[in-house]
Parts: C-alpha cells; sequence; structure tokens
C-alpha cells in the first residue's frame, strides 16, 4: 500500500473492480487539473467527489482508501457503514493552499474488500463550500476508466501532481490478506509515495475522477504488504516492483440514491456488501 503517513514518513497504498479493459480513446485536450476541491488528511489524501445525481444542497462527500480510515484497516471481507465520525479534512484550493477545515459527521462506506475506499458524509453542502470558498467539488465518473488515457493522481497530502497514463487493468491485485478485483495500473512516472494513498485519479481529458491512489509495489516482494502482486484469470502471478496502482470508483454513483443516501441494495450497485 502507499502507506498512510503515520508518525513521519510510513507508506501504504491499495488497488481496484471489474469490467473489460476499454480501447484507448482518441486523444482529447486535456483540462487543467490543479489541487483544487482535493482535501489532506492527518495520514492521507482524499477529495470532495460529487455524484452525477447529486445535488447543490446535498451533504458533501470525502474519498479515500479504506485503508485510512481512522478506525484502522477494515479486515478481508469488512465493510463498515454509517459508522459515526467527526474526522476533519483541510480544503485545499488550485494553489494547494489550505483554505478551510472540513469535518465528517459519518462513515458513509468503507472496505478493502474487492477494492480500498472511504467515503465520509460532511456536515456542509457542496453549495455552502462553493459560496464560501469558490471552491467545486470534483465529479465522480460512472464509466470505466480507458486503457492509455492521460491522468494525473493528486496528492492534498504533499501537495504534488503526478502525470501519467492509465498503462491497463489488472484481474486482481493482491497485497497481504486483501485482494481488490480490475485494479488501474500506472505508467512508471507515477511513482506515488506513503501519504499519497486516497488521492483522486482524475483523466485529464474528461477532469472526472476515475479511481482512487492505494498502492505499490516497494521492495520486489510477491503478494506482502507494500508488495502487491498481480494475478490474471489462470492463476499466473506477476510482480512489478516499482509501479503503483488505484482502485477504479465507477462503481460508486450507482449505489446512491437522492441526497447523497447509500443504498447498496440499488439495481446496478456491485460493491461489496456487509
Amino acid at each position: 500500500m502507499n502507506k498512510p503517513l503515520l508518525a513521519a514518513l510510513s507508506a501504504l497504498a491499495l488497488a481496484g473492480f471489474g469490467a473489460a479493459p476499454a480501447v484507448a480513446a482518441p486523444q482529447a485536450k486535456a483540462v487543467t487539473v490543479d489541487f483544487a476541491g482535493t482535501v489532506s488528511l492527518s495520514n492521507c489524501s482524499g477529495s470532495v467527489v460529487r455524484l452525477p445525481n447529486s445535488a447543490d444542497s446535498d451533504p458533501a462527500l470525502v474519498l479515500s482508501n479504506g485503508h485510512c480510515l481512522e478506525t484502522g484497516f477494515p479486515q478481508p471481507g469488512q465493510v463498515i457503514t454509517g459508522q459515526s465520525s467527526s474526522r476533519t479534512f483541510g480544503l485545499l484550493n488550485s494553489a494547494g493552499t489550505k483554505v478551510a477545515t472540513l469535518r465528517a459527521n459519518q462513515v458513509v462506506y468503507s472496505t478493502m474488500t474487492d477494492t480500498d475506499v472511504t467515503l465520509y458524509r460532511l456536515t456542509t453542502s457542496y453549495a455552502a463550500i462553493r459560496s464560501s470558498y469558490g471552491i467545486n467539488a470534483l465529479p465522480l465518473s460512472d464509466t470505466h476508466p480507458v486503457a492509455g488515457s492521460g491522468i494525473k493522481v493528486v496528492s492534498g497530502y504533499w501537495k504534488r501532481i503526478y502525470s501519467c497514463n492509465a498503462d491497463g487493468f489488472v484481474y486482481r491485485l493482491k497485497e497481504g490478506g486483501w485482494t481488490w478485483k480490475d485494479s488501474l495500473r500506472y505508467t512508471a512516472a507515477c511513482n506515488t509515495i506513503g501519504g499519497t494513498s486516497g488521492s483522486p485519479v482524475i483523466d485529464t481529458a474528461t477532469g472526472k475522477v476515475v479511481a482512487v491512489n492505494n498502492t505499490g509495489n516497494e521492495d520486489g516482494q510477491s503478494c506482502t504488504e507494500n508488495n502487491p502482486c498481480e494475478v490474471d484469470e489462470n492463476g499466473k502471478v506477476t510482480v512489478r516492483q516499482g509501479i503503483n496502482y488505484a482502485q477504479e470508483t465507477y462503481q460508486i454513483p450507482a449505489c446512491f440514491t437522492t441526497g447523497n443516501k447509500l443504498d447498496l441494495s440499488a439495481a446496478g450497485c456491485t460493491l461489496p456488501k456487509p
């Protein structure tokens, strides 16, 4: 895992979900990607995200990793919903300057099974954030990312942006006791480090969040913590030292209804259930 930072400089991260790899689309003009809407956590990165059907008046959501959860890593097979939280987040503007402290009142959803994601509900709305700070939430894509597309990994913790491409998709990514499905693999230029966990992965053609940064193979070991391995449909294991990964997020919108309310029984929702 691109470790959450604990005391000084630890390193952890994790990765994604399932669908067939898409063919690279024609190059589109890149949009400007900066720090606006990203957040810094005590040990990780994250972003204020908006679902396709979210309303301005809805309580805003913050996206980060499951392994960034303040109460500790969810166990394999564990799904957490509706857990009380008072976690705070530093909201950044386009230049990476902290302009506000946002607060959660709930862990809406968190897991490290099949994916590595935590979604927090804030005490303020999208409209209030925009009115007070002039910052819009990052739109969350509801379509599978595309191989070869340009991406940027935006770390609110380090105030650093990594630029590379979506190299491809991994059938299963294993790290320690956790397994993630259909993870997004970066090209080598996105050499993310501890503290970048939870960073939004933004498609530079659309400006939408397509994944959440979560892990990389640090030492060349196979399938151990901080050394995820790729497993294909036939069980073949591949280790790529120095390569990093993210978990796709296109499955999330189908699991939310009016008012940014989680509904894991909604038609089309494929996120793991408790």
